[in-house]
């Protein structure tokens, strides 16, 4: 593999860098997340059409730019520098996919160029503690997350010929409260013949009841869904595609991706970090001259990097086939954690403060884990995929 970026997109970060900075800055980051939307509708708008960036990995076929994994990935290490809270996550990394790998011709020439130009955000209706298990992050996709029968969660019916209707709950979906459509795994068929489909539902549809919930990560909103007897549409057809199995397929790619995100958030932290300790003085001196400090920092450094370059090993891999984005996701979050809470600490009395953005960065680090992670079921799992600790026998 070539290690070094194309000058495109070379450019692409450095187009979006410089966005962001005039954009997102502390105060706007607050008051976005502070909306009714939970982000800032004006800014995604600019990020849609002057940058492409929902449709960055989208065919040109349904007015995307067609670029790969590797693009997006290093457009969400830049909006994680920034904490930056829009619906690129849910629309483009989480949803986008799917409906393009299983809806029908006319869903997707429906879709997805709205998708693409930013006029139509979407969100994945999967409990998030049961996301990354759906995306076969940290664990096996029996499908059993998506509840149905008396586990809960969502069940369908069809009505007449080709219509179908959604009862259940489902919580901690991201951006579920404001998203324009939503697609939603539900169990039809009963007890005997159980399986899972994706269908699609209108944000302003009959019958759903749509609550933002209170989130330890104000930049990633979430939502409760209540589907009471809901009109949906199948995406793609009842005999087409397994819709576990594209999960699963979907899954490496949306790591990659988080896992460029958070080393983008990781990378800030430590930057501000060191900018601090730079400039606070302690016993005449900067207390970044002493040691103590450097070497913390040093070690900080050291596990950012390593981080950095799981992330876009991964993010290339996803072309070549190579599942390694579990693996890169929980070296991320280990060094976003580490990178936010050495930050706190350096910071000093001010880093926990609520008008410093230091604590942002370790709830965002907080969050992920619990939403993506946690870190070691993520290595587990990633361990027991390349059967590291089979019993083998030994030939001496």
């Amino acid at each position: 593999m070539d290690a070094s970026f194309t000058a495109e997109q070379d450019e692409i970060r450095r187009t979006l860098r410089e966005l962001l900075q005039k954009r997102c800055g502390s105060a706007e980051l607050r008051a976005a997340v502070d909306t009714p939307a939970g982000h800032d509708p004006a800014l995604w708008t600019t990020l849609a059409r002057q940058l492409g960036l929902p449709g960055l990995a989208l065919p040109e076929a349904y007015g995307g730019v067609g670029c790969s994994a590797t693009e997006l990935a290093l457009a969400a290490e830049e909006t994680g520098r920034f904490l930056a809270p829009s619906p690129l996550l849910a629309t483009a990394v989480l949803t986008a996919p799917l409906v393009l790998a299983l809806g029908t011709e006319t869903q997707r020439a429906r879709l997805l160029p709205r998708i693409a130009a930013g006029s139509l955000t979407a969100a994945l209706a999967v409990p998030g503690t049961a996301l990354t298990t759906a995306l076969t992050l940290t664990g096996p996709n029996g499908g059993e997350w998506a509840g149905g029968g008396r586990a809960g969660g969502v069940q369908a019916r069809q009505v007449g010929d080709s219509g179908w209707r959604l009862y259940g709950q489902v919580a901690q979906v991201l951006d579920g409260h404001s998203a324009e459509v939503l697609l939603v795994p539900a169990h039809a068929g009963g007890f005997a013949r159980s399986r899972t489909l994706l269908f699609l539902v209108a944000g302003d549809a009959d019958g759903l009841v749509r609550v933002r919930q209170t989130a330890l990560d104000a930049t990633r909103p979430q939502a409760r869904l209540e589907l009471r007897d809901v009109e949906a549409e199948l995406l793609g057809v009842d005999d087409g595609p397994n819709v576990l199995r594209e999960l699963s397929a979907t899954g490496d790619t949306v790591a990659a991706v988080l896992a460029a995100e958070a080393v983008g958030a990781a990378d800030r932290a430590l930057e501000r970090t060191v900018h601090y300790v730079k400039q606070r003085e302690q016993f005449g001196r900067a207390i970044g001259s002493f040691q103590a400090v450097k070497h913390r920092l040093a070690d900080v450094y050291v596990q950012v990097q390593a981080a950095k370059s799981a992330a876009y090993y991964a993010a290339w891999a996803t072309g070549q086939g190579e599942r390694v984005g579990g693996l890169a996701l929980a070296q991320a979050l280990e060094a976003l954690r580490t990178a936010a809470a050495e930050g706190i600490q350096l910071h000093g009395g001010i880093g926990f403060t609520w008008e410093h953005d230091a604590h942002l960065y370790f709830k965002r680090a907080a969050g992920d884990e619990l939403l993506f992670g946690p870190v070691h079921r993520l290595r587990a799992y990633a361990a027991e995929g390349a059967h590291l600790f089979e019993n083998r026998e030994v030939t001496v």
